[in-house]
């Protein structure tokens, strides 16, 4: 049976996500799912890793600062609209946003969310706003 057609307009509501940031869900198929993450001016995340899903971040507004640790590799990177980055699997990271604008990103999840216990707290860098 084919997967039916989802069409839509960025949702007003949102979700707490586990990391303490807005996540606004778009769709999700067999293969994944699609959000949008906003993180307000001023906020830090809490630092966590992801159990089993693989994400793809891409900034749309805002700047901000993104911390990630595999094992010995660590670095922090600034993003900005029209960053990429990668969130593989049991990756520790955490974000904040340096900027007056909030911090908007859109994330690809593959497999699609399987909910709140898939992350697992960490210890980042920096004091979280939550």
């Amino acid at each position: 049976m084919p997967t039916k057609f989802q069409t839509g307009h960025t949702p007003s509501n949102h979700v707490k996500a586990p990391d303490g940031s807005e996540i606004r869900l778009f769709h999700e198929v067999k293969g994944g799912g699609l959000s949008e993450c906003t993180l307000a001016p001023g906020l830090t995340s809490s630092s966590i890793s992801h159990r089993s899903v693989e994400e793809i971040w891409f900034f749309t507004e805002g700047s901000g600062l993104v911390w990630r640790q595999q094992g010995d590799v660590e670095e922090t990177v600034k993003v900005e609209r029209g960053v990429s980055l990668t969130i593989p699997k049991h990756t520790k990271f955490q974000f904040r946003n340096i900027g007056k604008k909030q911090l908007k990103f859109i994330i690809p999840t593959m497999p699609p969310w399987p909910g709140q216990a898939e992350a697992k707290p960490e210890v980042g860098p920096w004091p979280t706003s939550f």
